[in-house]
């Protein structure tokens, strides 16, 4: 028998905080990008409508990098 964790509601007068989503990051073609092993970038292409990879030229090299983006940001 499996069981399912519920998903628990915090209640509004808790002193507890709940957890907030970092909001999603997007990007569009042509973006100048920061990334923290690759460094300084283009964004050259998008994947898919809602943004599941993208195509980013470092100069010396091209990477694919994936959500959630966790290493790159927009400049």
């Amino acid at each position: 028998m499996t069981k399912f964790a519920a998903v628990r509601r915090p209640l509004p007068t808790s002193p507890f905080k709940a957890r907030v989503e970092a909001p999603r990051k997007h990007f569009a073609v042509g973006d100048r990008v920061t990334h923290d092993r690759f460094g300084l970038g283009r964004a050259i292409a998008v994947e898919a409508d809602s943004d599941i990879a993208v195509l980013v030229d470092f100069g010396s090299r091209q990477e694919r990098i994936t959500q959630p983006y966790t290493e790159m940001y927009k400049l």
